[in-house]
């Protein structure tokens, strides 16, 4: 075969390779459709809820900010509620995070397949637990119990000019800390699961490769399978990090119901899903003028 014919098939298989099918093409349409309709709902939602919500912000104005929270006084503010929510979040994910990532380098890296898909079974099933289930246990077994731990490490540190304003004498099992922990519990699951379908999408030829280059497991997984698999992993925390800012019912159960801001950790608080949950009567009541 001569060259100008090779040159000429080739030319003409070009242009057929770009074709695909009007399958392919309409997926690509409707995903992006799919895609696009998400974000226009999330800002019709943005857009109803700061309608609805410009007349009192009109009104209160940065009240809301505020630490004082008397609703038969007509004072709203969700400052310590704000504050409640941030720190058992922030405690859930110090806890979650690095356990969560162990768990999945473990299960993906270290511990062969059949032994592994148990684990992984076990790991699926906590991720569907009730949360009311969480914040029963949490309030009837854990907390009475992890209270006597506190009085320990309160003792301990009572008078530390740091470790004596964190963790100073508990008022009680239900705690900031206590709803961290439990936050915790409920969101290692998720964080585990995504993290370990993230690192089983590593080449297994970039593994290899590590290994023929004289590095050992651990230098492999650091050189190879943590920087392909951030992305992914830095993913499965948001959404974590989502479900422990949104929880409800179980940090309604555990957090103690006080509006107060405290470095106390081990002290009652308030988060702004649960005071939702625990005030919230109903929307006619709130609807009602007066």
């Amino acid at each position: 075969m001569s060259a100008v014919t090779q040159e000429h098939q080739a030319g003409a298989a070009g242009p057929l390779s770009h074709r695909r099918p009007l399958g392919d093409r309409g997926f690509q349409v409707l995903a992006l459709a799919a895609g696009l309709l998400v974000l226009v709902i999330l800002v019709l939602i943005a857009v109803s809820t700061s309608q609805q919500a410009s007349s009192w912000f009109s009104a209160e104005g940065l009240k809301i900010f505020s630490k004082s929270w008397n609703p038969s006084a007509n004072q709203f503010g969700a400052l310590p509620f704000i504050y409640g929510t941030a720190i058992t979040s922030l405690i859930a994910l110090l806890m979650a995070v690095p356990v969560s990532v162990a768990i999945a380098l473990l299960l993906t890296e270290v511990v062969p397949y059949r032994w592994a898909r148990p684990i992984v079974y076990v790991i699926d099933l906590l991720a569907v637990v009730p949360s009311v289930v969480w914040g029963l246990w949490g309030i009837l077994v854990f907390a009475p119990w992890i209270q006597h731990i506190y009085a320990s490490i309160g003792s301990g540190v009572n008078g530390t000019p740091v470790l004596g304003n964190l963790f100073g004498p508990p008022t009680g099992g239900a705690s900031f800390f206590t709803a961290g922990i439990i936050l915790a519990f409920m969101i290692t699951p998720i964080v585990t699961s995504l993290s370990r379908e993230v690192i089983a999408t590593v080449p297994a030829i970039d593994r290899e490769g590590a290994y023929a280059l004289g590095a050992t497991r651990l230098e492999m997984i650091r050189g190879v399978v943590l920087p392909h698999s951030q992305g992914g992993i830095i993913g499965a925390v948001l959404l974590g990090l989502g479900r422990a800012m949104g929880e409800t019912i179980a940090a309604a159960l555990v957090i103690g119901s006080s509006a107060e801001i405290t470095s106390h950790l081990f002290a009652s608080g308030y988060s702004m899903p649960s005071v939702i949950a625990n005030q919230f009567t109903s929307p006619r009541a709130c609807s009602r003028p007066g």
